[in-house]
């Protein structure tokens, strides 16, 4: 039978949890979908801090869980058959707390489905786009003369927010009266556009009412203050 102890990451972090779900991850947009899921549905984990500056990402110990080099990622020692699960990508880890734990994704069809396609637009869409206005923002892109692309970035996040503000009238959360995991995924983005990336005002936020109204929502609930902390930064 295997158990956490065989997974090479462990040597690097070690489990003082074993039983524990073990969280590999940094406070990002994509880290903090899991940490937030994570607080939002009580199960018992245990957060080690994957730490960019000293590229822990690209150690040996880390690219064994997860070869594509990107947090967060997680070993579920408790997993389906009662065997350990490690798992890469925010996205697949969302669905499968969900599913371990019935809790934020719709169990008829399709709701889950329609659950899944606000998901996928944040994957696809949210993410990389709002990525890259943080790169044109605070990151090297600042400092290039030709705008055209920050211009680029800034007009497709826009429409991508147009799309939520639409999708969010007369919805508390984007599937309804219902808070997901599309809102877990989607809002951590939102919220890293503002005020990480401080480009409310380059995209015009005062333009998308009830994307603002919803992020305030989503960022007073309890687990997601929380979770927004972990892991916590040395």
């Amino acid at each position: 039978m295997t158990t956490l102890a065989d997974f090479p990451i462990t040597r690097k972090w070690p489990a003082r949890h074993p039983h524990r779900l073990q969280l590999y991850s940094l406070p990002t947009p994509n880290g903090v979908k899991v940490s937030i899921m994570l607080e939002e549905t009580g199960l018992p984990y245990e957060a080690h801090l994957v730490n960019f500056e000293s590229e822990d990402q690209l150690s040996p110990e880390f690219l064994s869980l997860n070869p594509n080099n990107k947090i967060p990622a997680i070993i579920d020692p408790n997993g389906p058959g009662g065997q350990p699960l490690a798992l890469f990508e925010s996205g697949a880890i969302l669905v499968y707390l969900a599913g371990k734990t019935g809790k934020f994704l719709p169990r008829d069809d399709a709701g889950k489905y329609e659950t899944l396609q606000w998901l996928m637009f944040q994957m696809g869409g949210i993410g990389p786009m709002f990525g890259q206005v943080g790169f044109f923002t605070i990151f090297g892109g600042k400092d290039f003369d030709d705008k055209r692309p920050r211009e680029r970035y800034v007009a497709e996040s826009r429409r991508l927010l147009g799309v939520l503000n639409q999708r969010l009238r007369g919805r508390a959360w984007i599937m309804g009266d219902d808070y997901t995991i599309a809102d877990i995924a989607v809002f951590p983005w939102v919220r890293n556009l503002i005020e990480r990336y401080k480009a409310g005002e380059l995209v015009g936020i005062q333009d998308f009412p009830e994307v603002t109204r919803v992020l305030a929502a989503f960022v007073a609930r309890p687990a997601v203050v929380r979770g927004l902390a972990i892991p916590a930064r040395d």
